[in-house]
């Protein structure tokens, strides 16, 4: 399932977002984070690798992403697939060109922390 094109074309113009996710005892957390549109498909990579604590906790439960004052509920899938990994970081190399973290989000160690992210239940 994929998002409307109206969401997918605001999450690619959109720098960064924060993602809000709970843990197991309904503690909910922010943090910003690049988000990646290719084509149908919503990307989310995490820098920290798997030991960054919303990617472990998306992966638990559903989240969403907050956009200014718009907040998208989402579920995340882990992209096992190589094609996938490699969108996202087409995807990141394109949005991000010329940031000093890009490095970071493309290196090995991360790669197996990109997630696709699909709609929600409110």
């Amino acid at each position: 399932m994929s998002f409307p094109a109206a969401t997918r074309a605001l999450l690619d113009r959109t720098k960064e977002v924060d993602v809000e996710t709970s843990s197991a005892n309904g503690n909910r957390h922010r943090v910003p984070i690049w988000v990646i549109v290719d084509g149908d498909d919503v990307f989310v990579r995490s820098y920290l690798g798997p030991r960054g604590r919303w990617y472990r906790e998306i992966l638990e439960r559903p989240g969403a992403l907050l956009v200014g004052e718009r907040r998208i509920p989402v579920r995340a899938i882990l992209a096992t697939d190589a094609a996938a990994k490699r969108r996202a970081s087409e995807g990141l190399r394109r949005k991000y060109p010329r940031s000093g973290s890009l490095d970071s989000m493309l290196q090995p160690s991360v790669l197996g922390t990109t997630l696709r992210l699909e709609p929600a239940d409110a």
